[in-house]
Formats: structure tokens, C-alpha cells, sequence
């Protein structure tokens, strides 16, 4: 009864929205990325390269470099759903997306599907990008895949969840700035938190941002700082709050009825 009750057709055509979406301006989404990761890696290798060679017995472009890959990836997942529920509320065309014939579990999985879509487009592109510069082998292909995959899903939730509450772009601005990037750049991106002072290390810990980048660098490096089940563990359990969360959210209309 559940599949029969599920709209397939109507679920994918709503994903297909997104992608479209976000194809119309892939200047904007897809490649302006590229080169603000570019960016970073050469501001980071230019003053730190020659100082910094090897952090953990791997050259410092390539630590650095899986990082990058993957905050290109979340920022992008993040601010694909977020914008997504934020025009509609704003621009008052939220409630064509929550009429018949979507559900709840619908409207969810489009919307997250479709920014993870942006976000892995986004680090393939970016991965190559790199690549072209700083050659590099692939450690675990399936770590790669998993890491990506849920890194994405985590982030594109959160966006949904941040669209939700949040009332303006400047809400939304603020989420941004006071949880996302804070979080992205205490992750470990650009050092190992074996280097942190203890405070500091054990608060990384609980940090879902370290888990991905910490994961994703084992995928291409085969270094990691922290066990691989606990930030697969982590990831997966941050999904499944933030999918509940989400869901429960659009099926009462919360902050999208009023």
C-alpha cells in the first residue's frame, strides 16, 4: 500500500525542478565554486606551502586539498534547499509546493535529492579542477562514495530545515554565518586536530563538519584523525534528525502555512 500511495512521478518531476533550477545559472552554482576552491588552495599553498610541507607525512596541497573538495560540496547541498523553501516563502509561492499531490515524504526527498545532485556536481567539478593541479589517488572508492553521499544529504537537510525556520534571506544569511561557517572552518580543513590543544580537540569531536572532511580525506589519502565508524555513525545519525525534523516540519506546515 505504500508504494502504490507514493507519487513516483510527481516526486521525480519535483526533483527534476531543482536540477533545472540550478542548471539555469550554472555560472552562479557549478562553477564559481571551482574557482573560489581554487582560490583557497592557491592563497594556502602560496603562504603556508613553503613553511608547512608535510602535515601527518602527506604534502600539504594534498591534505589540504580533500577539504576544500568537500566544503565545496556541503556549502553547495546546503544552499540549494535552503534557497529553494526561502524564494518560495518569500516570493509566496510556497503553497503550490505544499498542495496535492506531494506528500510530506515527497517534498522531502526531491528537495534533498536534488541539492545533493548540486552538490556532487559541484565536487566533481571541483575534484577535477584540482586534480589538474594537484594530482592525486583515490584510497577508497567506497569511503568516497559514503562520505560524499551523506555528507551532501546531511547538508542539504539542514538547508531545508534552515529554510523552514527562517523567515527572510536575512534569517537565512544569519544561519549561514553563525552555524555553517563557523562549523565548516573548524573542521579540520586546513590542519589535523592532533595539532589542536585539548579543549579544542575533544569540542572538534562533536563536530559533524570534522567527521566529513575527516572521511573524505581517508578517501583520497588513506589518512584519517578520528575512527571511520564513528563519523560514519555520525553522519547517519545526523540525517536521520535532521530527515525527521524536516519531515515532521512540512507535514504540520510549520513557518509555511502562516
Amino acid at each position: 500500500m505504500l508504494v502504490n500511495a507514493i507519487n513516483y512521478r510527481g516526486m521525480f518531476a519535483l526533483y527534476l525542478k531543482e536540477v533545472k533550477r540550478f542548471l539555469k545559472v550554472y555560472n552562479q552554482t557549478l562553477l564559481a565554486p571551482v574557482v573560489t576552491s581554487l582560490l583557497f588552495l592557491a592563497v594556502f599553498s602560496l603562504a603556508l606551502g613553503h613553511n608547512v610541507s608535510y602535515v601527518k607525512d602527506i604534502p600539504f596541497q594534498q591534505f589540504v586539498a580533500p577539504g576544500l573538495i568537500m566544503m565545496a560540496m556541503v556549502q553547495n547541498a546546503f544552499a540549494n534547499s535552503s534557497s529553494t523553501l526561502i524564494m518560495g516563502k518569500v516570493m509566496g509561492n510556497i503553497i503550490d509546493l505544499l498542495m496535492p499531490p506531494f506528500s510530506s515524504l515527497e517534498i522531502v526527498v526531491a528537495l534533498s535529492l536534488g541539492a545533493v545532485t548540486r552538490g556532487l556536481m559541484v565536487g566533481l567539478l571541483v575534484g577535477g579542477a584540482v586534480y589538474l593541479f594537484i594530482p592525486f589517488q583515490l584510497h577508497s572508492f567506497g569511503a568516497l562514495l559514503y562520505y560524499s553521499f551523506m555528507a551532501s544529504l546531511l547538508l542539504a537537510l539542514l538547508g531545508m530545515v534552515g529554510g523552514i525556520i527562517s523567515e527572510t534571506f536575512d534569517q537565512m544569511a544569519a544561519v549561514t554565518s553563525y552555524v555553517i561557517t563557523p562549523l565548516a572552518f573548524l573542521s579540520g580543513t586546513f590542519y589535523s586536530v592532533h595539532h589542536l590543544p585539548p579543549f579544542w580537540f575533544h569540542v572538534s569531536q562533536y563536530n559533524p563538519f570534522f567527521y566529513m572532511i575527516d572521511g573524505f580525506r581517508y578517501a583520497i589519502t588513506g589518512y584519517h584523525d578520528s575512527p571511520l565508524m564513528n563519523g560514519m555513525l555520525c553522519l547517519l545519525g545526523c540525517c536521520v534528525v535532521l530527515w525527521t525534523a524536516a519531515h515532521i516540519m512540512i507535514a504540520k506546515g510549520y513557518r509555511l502555512k502562516d
